[in-house]
């Protein structure tokens, strides 16, 4: 159901906006933590290490199509708070066909070369075939993979994030299945875990496009979907690019991060794959709050309305710090159950446990630094974000690499390279905030 946020209540209609948000990240994360469970405890270790080096990569893709869709999401919301539809139809057509070739695109790429760019991570020698077979086979889903997020997120610009959730879930019990179909009862190894993901990822993008077809209005354009608009491309391109970058910075951070990992041995690499799996569970709440606040300020934002645009950040922001001190408390108590959960091997619980324990009590931090993300989005600031998000990882990357090489710290380097980017972050972009919120005078969206 498409939902207006220029009017009526705001703060606790965005908080329950959230929840769909949250639930629907967790269970796109199900895709990779049951593929981390299932192929811990019936492949070992050295398999759970092969997928986990391949995620980071695969992310990488992920990030660079869904900041696509975050930026043309702005737009979307943007326009449709101002009630402009004709240029609403154009947007979404003209950015769904560029998105399609860019997928398809990337995914020629990868498959193409997936060894050679494990090479380039230091990937160990042992597991290199285990983690490019898995890289090859899970990138042919990419155009699945930006079609549901595309068409989510389009929806979620519009007020609607039940829809896709309820799609999702379907798709990650479809995953689970196939996960152990294809592994326990075929045998498939690694392979077989990256085949769940893409069909059912498949699978959720068919039931979304279906579902947009006879229920959603606005979105059921038939030959309009067709429309190619060059100026409006420009558009998409200034925004979606912006957000592509900034999403890709981040995760070549975590790439780079990866890398200095990965030359403290196997155990460590696979100990760093599954905290990191806890790590995004646990931080989830966080990054859907900003993305439940950048649709409710977009659409605001389009309306002029600055009172409100403020009041969804206060309410938004006091959330997601709330939460991050919350779960931290809580994953610091559970961080050895929880790494339990991945496998049964003593050193690499050990370790994950190190990471986890350091790295939660920090959550506060990010809390407030996607909360501020959140709000540069809505209002179309999109430099902002992609400057802040640099700062962060390469301060991030740069701080955990001298630990591990020149001090020789072990997995322990993370946590504190995650905290001296966090920290690099908020002294970047609370000045710009603060200058944002003194500002008289909204510029035309």
């Amino acid at each position: 159901m498409v939902h207006n946020f220029t009017k009526g209540r705001l703060v606790m209609p965005m908080i329950q906006f959230t929840i769909p948000f949250i639930l629907a990240n967790y269970l796109q994360l199900t895709y990779n933590a049951v593929d981390s469970i299932i192929v811990g405890h019936f492949l070992g270790p050295e398999a759970l290490a092969a997928v986990g080096t391949s995620n980071p990569l695969m992310t990488l893709l992920i990030m660079l199509l869904r900041g696509t869709t975050l930026g043309t999401g702005v737009l979307i919301g943007t326009m449709f708070g101002a009630g402009d539809y004709p240029r609403l139809r154009k947007q979404i057509s003209t950015a769904l066909l560029a998105g399609a070739v860019c997928s398809l695109v990337l995914s020629l790429a990868v498959s193409t070369c997936a060894s050679d760019i494990l090479r380039l991570l230091h990937v160990d020698p042992s597991i290199l075939p285990l983690a490019s077979g898995y890289l090859r086979t899970i990138s042919y889903g990419l155009i699945f993979t930006f079609l549901y997020n595309y068409l989510s997120s389009t929806m979620q610009a519009l007020g609607d994030g039940k829809t896709p959730l309820i799609f999702l879930a379907i798709s990650a019990l479809t995953n689970i299945g196939g996960d152990l179909l294809l592994i326990v009862v075929f045998h498939l190894g690694v392979n077989g875990a990256a085949a769940a993901t893409v069909l059912s990822e498949a699978f959720s993008c068919l039931l979304c496009m279906l579902y947009i077809r006879s229920h959603v209005p606005v979105l059921n354009l038939g030959k309009a979907w067709f429309v190619f608009d060059i100026s409006v491309l420009r558009r998409t391109l200034q925004y979606g690019s912006v957000s592509a970058i900034q999403q890709a910075t981040v995760q070549l951070g975590i790439l780079g991060v990866q890398g200095a990992v990965n030359s403290l041995g196997v155990s460590t690499t696979a100990a760093f794959a599954a905290a990191n799996r806890v790590d995004d569970f646990a931080l989830i709440p966080t990054r859907s709050i900003a993305n439940a606040m950048t649709s409710v300020i977009a659409q605001n934002w389009g309306a002029r309305d600055r009172k409100r645009i403020r009041k969804a950040f206060a309410g938004g922001a006091l959330t997601d710090i709330v939460y991050g001190a919350l779960v931290g408390g809580l994953l610091f108590i559970a961080a050895s159950r929880a790494m339990y959960l991945f496998t049964q091997d003593q050193k690499v619980v050990s370790e994950g446990e190190i990471y986890l324990r350091l790295i939660c009590l920090m959550y506060t931090l990010p809390a407030l630094t996607n909360a501020i993300q959140g709000f540069f989005r809505g209002v179309g600031d999109l430099k902002i974000t992609l400057a802040s998000s640099i700062v962060n990882m390469s301060i991030r990357f740069l701080t955990t690499f001298v630990l591990i090489v020149n001090v020789h710290m072990d997995i322990a380097a993370v946590p504190y390279g995650c905290l001296a980017g966090w920290l690099g972050m908020l002294v970047w972009e609370i000045p710009f905030l603060i200058w944002r919120f003194r500002k008289n005078n909204l510029p035309d969206p």
